[in-house]
């Protein structure tokens, strides 16, 4: 499991002194500004977040040393991450998308599936990306109990019971 996890990105610019649009990871979108302070991915640059007001597609933030519009079209894309320290415990049957990915899939007998390489929600639930030992290709599988009934952070797998159509 990694120490740090992704908790939102930066869209773009709002307005020209140097605010940003947010897009947060977080179940609770404001929750974000309360994990800081926020590093890049690679950890060089580190940012306090301040919350300024809801924008279309997210948030208004201001964040440390950002002060003109360029510096904040400079950061589009961006991901930001909080330390896992910081964040709050899930319940057994929540997990951090970074802690699935890279998860072996076996099916209920044991065998081999693939391997999960992303988790996708667009807006009706998580989709684990997978890709299928056997053939090289992406499976999308919906992460409901009733798909994915065992997730085992400790041992890096996870038993997928795939729907009938899907196992073809």
């Amino acid at each position: 499991m990694t120490d740090r996890i992704c908790v939102g990105a930066i869209a773009g610019a709002f307005g020209v002194q140097g605010e940003v649009r947010l897009k947060s990871f977080c179940a609770e979108p404001t929750d974000i500004a309360s994990y800081g302070p926020l590093t890049t991915e690679d950890g060089r640059r580190s940012f306090t977040l301040r919350l300024t007001r809801p924008v279309a597609g997210g948030l208004g933030a201001r964040l440390s040393g950002v002060a003109t519009k360029e510096e904040a079209d400079a950061l589009k894309g961006t991901e930001l991450y909080a330390d896992r320290s910081r964040l709050p415990s899930l319940p057994d049957d929540e997990f951090y998308h970074t802690d699935l990915i890279g998860l072996e899939v076996r099916d209920p007998g044991g065998a081999v599936l693939g391997t999960v390489t992303a988790v996708h929600n667009h807006g009706a639930g998580d989709l684990l990306d997978i890709r299928l030992a056997a053939t090289g290709a992406a499976l999308l599988l919906p992460f409901t109990r009733a798909n994915v009934p065992t997730v085992d952070l400790a041992s890096r797998r996870l038993i997928a019971d795939l729907p009938e159509g899907l196992d073809d």
